[in-house]
């Protein structure tokens, strides 16, 4: 399986980063979190970020426009129906990330690999909230994702 989009789970720090970076590679990502204010906030530093990497000549104004017209935003997990891979990026609370990788089963299709960005949960029993423990990992990113 070709992966084509990208889903991000969480706009903020990581999130936004693991979405820029997603993006910055050609990918389709679709960044969710529950709030708009984060969702703007995310976007406003992803677009800062490049901002940054024009002015350093990393970046031109053309591959700007390009990254941000690749990430679509939403409020409802629903949206990653569409994707091939899920990227969770929320806050390290087991709770909270069994109950959102139960949902992104219920949601995606089969195919679609389920990550996250955890540093401390143990993915086996994220996987187990599951029916496809056998695409289920953990990808962790460095912070500031994208440098």
């Amino acid at each position: 399986m070709a992966i084509q989009t990208v889903g991000v789970l969480g706009a903020g720090q990581m999130g936004n980063g693991i979405a820029q970076v997603a993006a910055a590679t050609g990918f389709k990502v679709m960044m969710v979190d529950i709030a708009q204010a984060a969702l703007d906030k995310g976007m406003a530093t992803i677009t800062g970020s490049c901002d940054r990497l024009i002015k350093k000549e990393a970046m031109t104004d053309a591959k700007k426009k390009e990254l941000l017209g690749n990430i679509k935003t939403s409020l409802s997990m629903q949206d990653f129906k569409t994707c091939d891979i899920v990227i969770e990026a929320v806050a390290e609370n087991i709770d909270l990330k069994v109950k959102i990788f139960s949902e992104l089963d219920r949601i995606c299709p089969a195919a679609t690999i389920l990550c996250s960005n955890t540093s401390s949960i143990s993915i086996t029993k994220l996987s187990a909230s599951t029916k496809r423990p056998d695409k289920v990992a953990g990808m962790h990113f460095m912070n500031p994702v994208p440098l």
